[in-house]
């Protein structure tokens, strides 16, 4: 995997990653982009972060930039830190790829990049960069992950989850420890489950069968209410209800929303169609897959109405708050990132305050059920040709797609989205940010849903080897 830069920031292998290339980046980001005279960098639990992170820290420096070395924390945290300074932050992560991989995330004082910076960066690639004659100075950040979860304590209350159990899936998720400090103040018991000193790289949106069967056994045998959890930077939630059946990310923005009071919904096409039936949100618009994407289309909506409750949300569960939200206990400002805590916390919230437990909540909503999963290890040009023949010629569609009858509408807004007479969608596309090809479908009932996607998974395993 050559390193790659797109809407999660660089990637690529570690072996790859050599100070060299991570200097070029972190200069032309710090040349591209404003900076509020200082950047603070964080990073994940991957081994191989540390070292990458003192690269970035010393080409900070080296370029007469103030550094803060916030050490390992969530992105979100990272960012909100970084954004409540008015600086810009550099999270290194690979987050939800295996180990042998990392990456750079970028931040500006606003929030993050947006696709015209990632243009301004690549351009700027490559130079000569020059040693300042005076190095930025470097400080230790102390309180970033204290004040992250204080903005949760004090919006939702200390009450807000008193008597329930919740079990935190800890295994190397950098927010493990804010996760059961976070549920402790809101008055619930914490319950840690499989903390791990080897890195997992846990993905939100394709989570495998062993591990959902290890979910539902630790939600029978410590009688949970819910149990949490997240990706590796912890910029993706993952929840399950008392049950242990996991709450897809898109589920849990829909109940996020409500619980808000948003008007205006911006998430990527793949997410779950429940949310145009649901009479309370006045708008919603679709965009490509990549928080960029939703970003801009948030801000779009704030550009024309700057009172607009305006939020975003990914089927990978990352959330971004748009307007100061009111929570049980107090306001709940903006955050124009990712984040993991509030679509963990908002609907486990709602449902206590509801008297109900969290699968009432969600059997609450309108009937839609989706599922995703990848193959991994499949070059994107490769995943790219396929689709676009799909998309290209309707013999080739048809046979690709043969237990589903011919497609009602088709939608190219990013990869091959097909609707077919029975409501069910079927959703392909390459992955932007790692060699996977991925799969996306909604039906009427979990199962379906989930049987839709093994069905394709297993037709592009044979067309793509």
């Amino acid at each position: 995997m050559a390193p790659k830069f797109g809407t999660s920031g660089l990637r690529g292998l570690v072996t790859e990653l050599t100070a060299d290339l991570i200097t070029d980046y972190t200069r032309a980001f710090l040349e591209a982009c404003p900076t509020g005279g200082t950047v603070h960098v964080g990073w994940d639990l991957r081994p191989s972060s540390p070292a990458i992170s003192e690269m970035v820290i010393a080409a900070i420096r080296a370029a007469g930039i103030a550094a803060v070395r916030e050490g390992a924390l969530p992105t979100p945290a990272l960012a909100l830190s970084a954004m409540e300074a008015g600086h810009a932050a550099i999270m290194v992560t690979g987050s939800h790829i295996p180990a042998d991989r990392n990456g750079l995330k970028f931040y500006v004082p606003g929030g993050e990049i947006t696709k015209e910076d990632e243009r301004e960066i690549l351009m700027r690639l490559g130079q000569d960069w020059e040693i300042a004659l005076r190095p930025g100075a470097l400080t230790e950040g102390t309180q970033s992950a204290e004040n992250y979860i204080a903005r949760y304590v004090s919006g939702f209350g200390t009450d807000a989850l008193a008597g329930m159990r919740i079990g935190i899936y800890e295994h190397s998720s950098v927010a493990r420890d804010i996760l059961i400090a976070t549920v402790q103040q809101l008055g619930a018991q914490p319950v840690p489950l499989a903390r791990s000193d080897t890195f997992i790289p846990v993905d939100t949106e394709a989570v495998d069968p062993a591990t959902r069967t290890r979910l539902a056994t630790w939600c029978a045998e410590h009688a949970l209410d819910a149990l949490i959890s997240t990706d590796g930077d912890a910029d993706r939630p993952m929840v399950t209800d008392g049950t242990g059946q996991i709450v897809p990310g898109d589920v849990l923005g829909a109940l996020t929303a409500q619980a808000l009071g948003a008007q205006i919904l911006c998430t990527p096409i793949s997410s779950n169609t429940m949310i145009d039936a649901m009479p309370e949100f006045a708008r919603i618009e679709r965009t490509k897959i990549g928080s960029p994407f939703v970003i801009a289309a948030m801000e779009s909506a704030l550009l024309a109405d700057p009172q607009a409750k305006v939020v975003g949300f990914e089927p990978n569960g990352g959330f971004l708050l748009g307007f100061t939200a009111q929570g049980p206990a107090g306001p709940i400002a903006p955050l124009a990132t990712r984040d993991c805590l509030l679509p963990i916390l908002a609907p486990l919230t709602a449902a206590a305050r509801a008297g109900i437990s969290l699968s009432e909540l969600v059997e609450r909503l309108p009937a839609r059920f989706t599922a995703a999963d990848r193959l991994a290890e499949i070059p994107t040009d490769r995943s790219a040709a396929l689709i676009e023949a799909l998309a290209s010629d309707p013999a080739q569609c048809a046979g690709f797609f043969d237990t589903l009858g011919k497609a009602e509408e088709m939608d190219r807004t990013d990869g091959l989205r097909l609707r077919f007479a029975s409501g069910e969608i079927v959703h392909l596309r390459p992955s932007g940010n790692a060699p996977e090809c991925r799969c996306y479908a909604e039906a009427d009932s979990p199962e379906r849903a989930r049987a839709l996607v093994e069905i394709h998974l297993g037709k592009l395993r044979d067309r793509l080897g």
